[in-house]
């Protein structure tokens, strides 16, 4: 079994008036205003998944800026994984400038359904540590849920969406919640270098880290690299589809020439132990 932790889905009506929602909204726009940058719906990410052999995959939202855009995307992640319970694991976002209304948010969404939270997206994570944010997060990681955030790195070319949440910028909130189980993106922007200084492997021991983009980023060699830092089980493969295709993703893992056993760790295991089983129904 293959567990994708990291792909992006969108409601046909956002796809079909894309230029219009990225002129409303600046994530969408930061993201999708280049029209080669890729919008599937669930049906197109089930085909592909049938395609490159992958079981089951977390399927991400985006931060909107606007409440009643991330509550109508959530609502149709919610639905795709309804119409496929066996292959779609819906994490939902919330609009996570404004704390009670984010709670509001993760509330309903969890009873409708939601499996985790994410991609959220916050330029300044360190203001995640400040009280307002304490009821959110502490509900989270009372639930047990995945938090996957976005992270970019402090150096390296400059692309779209690469944003300013680097690794020093939420030490301050991992370091504040303890108990939240948190998914970093992209190898945390680099937060695996961090795990060699004991008071941050301390701190660092509940923080995982995603694959999504690597091939983008980093040569094969990184894998290796990352497990030596954080520890084996702290890695997840994650894709970003339909940002790269499946055999990009794939051949780029392959290639780091992982022990096999660590390779299932990555594909599957790890995904399996840092989801909530019993959230998620997974075993």
């Amino acid at each position: 079994m293959i567990i994708d932790f990291h792909t992006h889905i969108f409601p046909p009506e956002i796809i079909a008036a894309r230029q219009e929602y990225t002129c409303r909204d600046s994530c969408m726009g930061l993201l999708y205003s280049n029209l080669k940058a890729k919008m599937i719906t669930a049906d197109e990410l089930v085909a592909a998944l049938n395609e490159a052999g992958v079981d089951r995959a977390v399927a991400l939202n985006i931060s909107w800026d606007s409440d009643e855009l991330c509550t109508f995307t959530n609502n149709y992640l919610l639905e795709s994984a309804r119409r496929y319970p066996e292959r779609i694991i819906p994490f939902c976002a919330l609009p996570i400038s404004n704390p009670s209304a984010s709670l509001n948010e993760l509330e309903r969404c969890l009873s409708l359904g939601a499996k985790g939270i994410g991609e959220l997206r916050t330029e300044r994570p360190e203001e995640l540590a400040l009280p307002p944010y304490q009821p959110l997060f502490e509900r989270i990681a009372q639930r047990g849920l995945v938090c996957l955030f976005h992270a970019s790195e402090p150096l390296g070319h400059i692309y779209p969406g690469k944003g300013l949440a680097t690794p020093e910028r939420f030490y301050p909130f991992i370091s504040r919640y303890p108990k939240l189980k948190l998914v970093l993106a992209h190898l945390g922007g680099g937060m695996p270098f961090y795990h060699l200084m004991p008071e941050a492997a301390k701190v660092l021991s509940n923080t995982a880290y995603d694959t999504a983009a690597v091939p983008f980023l980093y040569n094969p060699e990184i894998y290796q690299q990352v497990i030596k830092l954080a520890g084996e089980t702290k890695l997840l493969f994650g894709s970003d589809y339909p940002l790269m295709p499946y055999d990009r993703t794939l051949k780029h893992l392959l290639d780091g020439r992982l022990e096999t056993d660590i390779q299932a760790k990555i594909l599957r295991q790890n995904a399996l132990d840092w989801l909530n089983k019993e959230e998620t129904g997974l075993g």
